[in-house]
């Protein structure tokens, strides 16, 4: 295989992941905010069941319904429950993202590594004012397959244990949750399709129509 060929191929990867990274991150987005209602219910609910733990209802005129504290308890725990289970869903849904991302990088290295000693050094690191070098682009893929990893750890680590009998904790979960996000910059994967959007263009109108030699754009 010619070496424009070579390249041309690990372009077209690079291309196709960085389109479902695109789709990827919206849905990243989009169940983070999901989750957002869900850790408010969460800690409320927890806020409710600490301040039924507290109160004495024999002082109180709801004396007269012995096993109400009981009843309040297990509703609010089930209530507990049933979010925990819902963030468990979305937290799927998160690595579902995780693991199609790293599939896709995955790919691209594999497609590189196949094709590296015909491409050859001064090919791989050749770059435009307007497209990145294909070394670029798999470093910057490296960053964003760390940082879907990372967020999902650290989110997987939180949660760990959260529960009932954890209520201080589970109070405080909003806060925690948000903390995760503040740990990184959420910007590195917009940015990052920011970077390769003319690239895409380019590769995109190449297997549409004429043969375009990026590194000549």
């Amino acid at each position: 295989m010619a070496q424009s060929q070579a390249l041309l191929a690990v372009h077209q990867v690079l291309e196709k992941c960085f389109h479902v990274i695109e789709q990827q991150q919206n849905l990243w987005e989009s169940t983070l905010t999901e989750c957002i209602p869900i850790l408010s219910s969460l800690s409320n609910l927890a806020e409710q069941l600490q301040a039924c733990n507290k109160v004495v209802f024999m002082n109180t005129p709801f004396r007269v319904f012995p096993d109400l504290q009981c009843r309040l308890k297990y509703k609010l725990t089930q209530a507990i429950e049933i979010n925990l289970e819902n963030l468990g869903e979305k937290m799927s849904a998160l690595k579902k993202v995780r693991d199609t991302v790293t599939n896709q990088v995955t790919a691209c290295f594999q497609m590189y590594e196949k094709h590296a000693n015909t491409i050859g050094l001064t090919a791989v690191l050749e770059r435009t004012c307007l497209c990145p070098s294909a070394a670029d682009m798999l470093e910057w893929l490296q960053d964003v397959q760390r940082f879907y990893r990372r967020q999902y750890l650290s989110r997987k680590l939180l949660l760990h244990n959260i529960g009932p009998a954890n209520l201080p904790n589970l109070q405080a979960l909003p806060q925690s949750w948000s903390s995760v996000s503040e740990q990184v910059d959420q910007d590195l994967v917009p940015d990052t399709l920011l970077k390769v959007t003319y690239f895409m263009e380019i590769c995109h109108s190449s297997l549409n129509g004429p043969s375009l030699e990026l590194s000549g754009v």
